[in-house]
């Protein structure tokens, strides 16, 4: 038997809701064969259907929450993002190209025949693992997008059966953690989590949802897409194309009784005016905006065309976050910082804020710490990844700064003399603890 005739795979159609159907991909594999081999072996007898089945079942191997298949002028690479990194795992021809388009197409119910615009879809994946007979079972959201050389796919995956962590596992702690749990149990007002995309705003998001979800608390959302479901929660998912914005749901429920309402984004100025009219009236608004720091998100909501003094009567907080690397554990070893990385430790640990906790044998000796890199991380020296924060508490000092219309550099002082830890700072105590690299906090922090 060959290593394309060791898998079975099946295709199906099922309900997702009343307008939505998915297609459920079934993948059962050889435990004799690794993913890749299997691949590797579905290319070359190019066996299409297979292709795609292994290409999905590989990544979910490699914890890998995305996948690209990006076509060239004579071949087409497939790259997956793991741990936030994209990584190149293997090529194929391009005459297997169309064919394979069409088989991601079919799985995700997108127009097989429709080549010049981009196309969203969704399908589920589920597979086995062959040894505990657990069943792991996906999300998959694809994008097509037409170039010169041909469609290029991204499939997002999101994991179906991933429980929703505490604050405390995301890497929210200390001052961080106190500030933050200080926001959240707000009776009314704005939160917001900032960040660019994929630095983990969504679950950060659940995570506080999670937190005070309630029986006698009505929490309703407005998400596109919905990416967890929570019991408890109202949860409802945007549908712009028909009319049903964030906006427009968000006026809907208003009038559904709310104590606590989740909205995906704040998108443009229609949408942020309601959510402040909601929270100055007895509401707590939660959602994400895009910007590189807290204190920045002032400026964005100015930006927006909200007058200051309703951003000071409504917002409570404002949450920054990124998502750094965690160092292997197989194959972590200590390291001499440099004198110029051992000068910024030591600067940023001095500008701390004097009630932050910092256990003092960090500092006795500096040392840090890096992945080597061996078969389990696949030689990159990191598994797995945490989250850094910074939580911008807004009392009465920034207040009258947002008033006067300060500028960014005079908030951040303030609001650092406050007790705000910043992204960088929250980094490098868990470069001192050994969490994750100096190099990862530069890495994501160099532009903020």
């Amino acid at each position: 038997m060959s290593e394309a005739d060791s898998f079975q795979n099946q295709a199906t159609l099922k309900d997702h809701d009343a307008e939505v159907e998915e297609t459920v991909v079934q993948a059962i594999s050889d435990d004799n064969i690794p993913k890749l081999e299997s691949l590797l072996g579905a290319i070359q007898m190019e066996n299409v259907p297979e292709i795609v089945t292994e290409v999905i079942n590989y990544a979910i191997d490699q914890r890998s929450s995305d996948i690209h298949i990006e076509p060239n002028t004579d071949e087409v690479h497939i790259r997956y993002r793991v741990d936030g990194v994209l990584q190149v795992i293997t090529s194929y021809p391009i005459s297997l190209h169309p064919a394979i388009v069409s088989r991601v197409k079919i799985i995700s119910n997108l127009k097989i025949d429709e080549q010049r615009i981009p196309q969203d879809g969704r399908a589920k994946f589920i597979t086995q693992n062959p040894i505990t007979k657990e069943t792991f079972e996906a999300d998959l959201r694809v994008s097509t997008f037409p170039t010169v050389t041909g469609e290029k796919i991204v499939m997002r995956i999101q994991d179906k059966s991933a429980k929703i962590p505490a604050l405390q596992d995301l890497g929210v702690r200390g001052n961080n953690l106190k500030s933050l749990n200080k926001i959240i149990k707000s009776p009314h007002g704005v939160v917001l989590l900032s960040g660019p995309t994929g630095s983990g705003k969504t679950t950060t998001m659940y995570a506080i949802l999670q937190e005070i979800n309630k029986p006698e608390i009505n929490i309703l959302t407005l998400e596109d897409p919905v990416e967890y479901q929570m019991s408890g929660l109202n949860q409802s998912q945007v549908r712009p194309d028909i009319g049903y914005s964030f906006a427009e749901g968000l006026r809907t429920a208003l009038r559904q009784d709310p104590d606590v309402i989740m909205i995906g984004e704040m998108r443009d100025m229609e949408t942020m005016e309601i959510a402040i009219r909601a929270a100055l009236t007895g509401h707590l608004v939660l959602s994400t905006i895009h910007t590189n720091s807290a204190v920045e998100t002032i400026t964005r909501i100015r930006d927006m065309g909200i007058a200051d003094y309703l951003t000071t009567s409504a917002v409570k907080g404002i949450i920054a976050q990124r998502l750094v690397r965690q160092i292997c554990p197989h194959c972590k070893e200590s390291v001499q910082p440099s004198d110029e990385v051992f000068e910024d430790i030591k600067q940023e640990i001095e500008t701390m804020p004097k009630n932050q906790f910092i256990d003092p044998k960090l500092l006795e000796d500096v040392v840090i710490y890096r992945g080597k890199g061996c078969d389990i991380c696949n030689n990159t020296g990191y598994v797995g990844r945490t989250g850094i924060y910074e939580v911008l508490l807004i009392d009465d000092d920034i207040k009258d700064l947002v008033q006067k219309s300060q500028s960014i550099d005079d908030m951040q002082k303030a609001a650092r003399i406050h007790g705000m830890l910043t992204l960088k700072q929250d980094g490098i105590l868990k470069v001192l603890e050994g969490i994750t690299s100096i190099e990862e906090i530069y890495r994501v922090t160099s532009n903020d």
